[in-house]
C-alpha cells in the first residue's frame, strides 16, 4: 500500500480531532494538527491559547511569510513521516490545500455537523482556554472568524464529505471504509 494522506477539515466542533485521534488509534495513523506549531509559537511567546490569540498568531506569520506558511510545515513534516497512513488535522485556507495537493495520496476530507450540535462538542472538550465558559452567541461569532469563513469553500473542493451529525459510532464505520477503501 501506498501511503494514503487524509486532510480533515470542517467548521470549530465537526469532528476532526476524533477522527484524527481515531485514525491514529485503530488504524495506526501518523497525526499532525495545524495547530500545534502556532500552540508553540503562543506558548513561547507567553501568550494565553485563546482561539482569539491562536488566529492572530496565524495571521501575523502567514501575513509575513506567506499564506501557505504552516501547510509547508506540515508538508514537510508529513513527507518526512515513515509508515503508510498520516492524518492531517485543520485544514482551513486554499493555500493550505495547494501546498498540501503537491503530496502524493493526498485526499481532503470534509466532515460537517448542524450548529448546535458543534457548539455542544466545543463546550465540552474545552480545547481552547475560552471553550468551556462560551455562550452559543459567542460561539456564532466565532464562525466569523477569518479562518473559519474559509473552511465552508474547502466543502466544494474535498474528496470526500462526511456527515457527522449523527453517533461515534457512525463515524467511524465511515472512516474505516475511507482508510480500508471499501
Amino acid at each position: 500500500m501506498s501511503k494514503l494522506i487524509i486532510g480533515l477539515t470542517g467548521e470549530m466542533g465537526s469532528g476532526k480531532t476524533f477522527s484524527a485521534k481515531y485514525l491514529v488509534e485503530k488504524h495506526g495513523a501518523v497525526g499532525y494538527r495545524f495547530s500545534t506549531p502556532m500552540r508553540k509559537v503562543a506558548a513561547d511567546l507567553g501568550v494565553t491559547e485563546s482561539r482569539e490569540n491562536l488566529q492572530k498568531v496565524s495571521e501575523v506569520l502567514r501575513r509575513a511569510f506567506g499564506e501557505d506558511v504552516w501547510a509547508k510545515v506540515i508538508a514537510r513534516d508529513t513527507l518526512n513521516t515513515p509508515g503508510d497512513l498520516v492524518v492531517i488535522e485543520g485544514v482551513r485556507r486554499f493555500a493550505d490545500i495547494a501546498e498540501l495537493q503537491k503530496l502524493p495520496q493526498f485526499r481532503l476530507v470534509y466532515l460537517e455537523a448542524p450548529l448546535e450540535r458543534r457548539y455542544e462538542r466545543i463546550t465540552k472538550r474545552g480545547e481552547n482556554a475560552d471553550d468551556l465558559s462560551k455562550t452559543f452567541a459567542q460561539f456564532e461569532q466565532d464562525q466569523k472568524f477569518e479562518a473559519e469563513t474559509q473552511i465552508r469553500s474547502l466543502k466544494a473542493t474535498a474528496r470526500v464529505v462526511i456527515d457527522n451529525g449523527g453517533s461515534p459510532e457512525e463515524l467511524k464505520a465511515r472512516l474505516d471504509k475511507l482508510v480500508t477503501g471499501q
